[in-house]
């Protein structure tokens, strides 16, 4: 077998470049899983078992991180990532409400992407904005007091935006 090269790994040269930075250190994995999740939008297995060579680690210790840490994803988000607090506070003023309807919009389940990739939907826990409640996100960006139809205002200009991005 040839040197950096492991079985189920595709030579990718972004991916080389992150690792490079970094020594052949365990210590390391956590930053290196945060570079690889900023360049995909995800982690994905491919990477993970490079990630595993290159650190001389077990796949499943790399994935027992990615899995245990929220932040990390092993499926690929939208481009627009809409993600709606279930924390107590939101869950007690209605976000349960928010999330059913944009399932019912956007037709795709709370962990999926829709077909076209531009829209994802997570369910999260407290974000730290309770005062605000129920909150929702898009990519980051926190709409607070939301209501349904808050929500459909949004989603609405993220679907005009989408369609003037083509």
């Amino acid at each position: 077998m040839e040197e950096n090269k492991c079985d189920g790994c595709q030579k990718d040269e972004e991916l080389e470049k992150i690792l490079e930075v970094y020594k052949q250190d365990k210590d390391n994995l956590i930053q290196i899983l945060n570079e690889v999740q900023e360049h995909y939008g995800y982690i994905p297995t491919s990477a993970q078992m490079r990630i595993a060579q290159y650190l001389g680690i077990a796949f499943a210790e790399v994935y027992g991180v990615v899995t245990f840490y929220s932040r990390f994803t092993l499926k690929p988000k939208g481009k627009y990532n809409i993600a709606v607090c279930l924390g107590t506070a939101c869950y007690v003023k209605g976000s349960e409400k928010i999330l059913d309807r944009l399932k019912e919009r956007l037709k795709i389940e709370a962990g999926e992407t829709t077909p076209d990739g531009i829209f994802s939907i997570e369910e999260t826990r407290c974000i730290g904005a309770c005062g605000l409640a129920p909150v929702f996100t898009v990519n980051g960006e926190v709409y607070g007091k939301a209501t349904v139809q808050k929500l459909d205002q949004v989603l609405d200009e993220y679907i005009e935006k989408a369609k003037n991005e083509n």
